[in-house]
């Protein structure tokens, strides 16, 4: 599957840092100011370690994996997806539903092959339904975790910063003595506060976001998989099939039944 940067959300990060940015140009201050290691170091790792604790670690991982979902906008497969599925019906309505078989080791997608091949088997209309809507369930409910991480990370990373700002602040009452040694250490301190509200609301929450939308829109191509086989198993008209999977892709196939036919 080819795999395209997602402009969008570069374009957002970018907008976001510029205008941040520009920001504290105009009110008369640098860069340099809002460039603190530590309380980036306190941030993260602090933001971090509470995740750890929320979620299993092996969850942790996969939302971190699948932040490529975020910055990577991967090419659409619906279409080839329907084209195969009206090949399929096609097939089974001219040879039989066994005629399947030869194609199952060409599916790649588990979720298609597990309904193709539950099909081939004799399984009803009515059980394959249910068998398969409980996977996409257990799927769901495992997928929803990611996006809740970010979530997670995005309600702990302010706090983490109050509590940055605030280790700053007692390193600056043991200095009280030279005024202009407070006045920096204060300013320095509410950095980290900056990090822990950046990161939430221009990492962490979008993130979120993006992954939800990601996630939905594999779950509506499996749906319209589910529903394509079961029209296959009940013999439903190849024509009818591809009108309705017409509305799972916003419009008719690219290729016309009988082309497909005639593959």
């Amino acid at each position: 599957m080819e795999n395209k940067v997602d402009k969008s959300t570069l374009g957002g990060i970018l907008i976001a840092l510029c205008g941040i940015g520009f920001g504290l140009l105009l009110d008369g201050g640098n860069f340099v100011q809002v460039l603190q290691p530590t309380a980036a170091m306190i941030v993260v790792g602090g933001t971090l370690g509470a995740v750890m604790v929320q979620f299993p670690l092996p969850i942790v991982y996969q939302a971190l994996l699948q932040l490529k979902d975020v910055f990577l906008n991967p090419k659409t497969e619906s279409d080839a997806m329907v084209q195969n599925l009206l090949r399929f019906a096609h097939k089974a309505r001219k040879e039989g539903m066994l005629s399947l078989e030869a194609e199952l080791a060409k599916i790649q997608d588990p979720f298609l092959k597990d309904s193709v091949m539950l099909a081939i088997d004799g399984v009803n209309a009515a059980d394959l339904r249910k068998m398969m809507e409980l996977q996409l369930e257990y799927r769901g409910e495992k997928d929803e975790r990611i996006p809740m991480v970010f979530e997670a990370a995005a309600g702990f990373a302010p706090t983490i910063g109050i509590i940055g700002a605030v280790l700053g602040l007692i390193q600056v009452m043991q200095h009280l003595q030279d005024i202009h040694e407070v006045g920096k250490g204060i300013a320095v301190a509410f950095v980290a506060t900056i990090y822990g509200v950046g990161l939430a609301n221009l990492c962490f929450l979008p993130w979120a976001g993006k992954l939800k939308i990601r996630i939905r829109e594999k779950q509506v191509i499996q749906e319209m998989t589910l529903e394509a086989v079961l029209s296959i198993v009940d013999g439903v008209n190849p024509r009818a099939l591809e009108l309705q999977l017409g509305k799972y892709i916003g419009g008719p196939p690219k290729r016309t039944l009988s082309k497909v036919a005639s593959r």
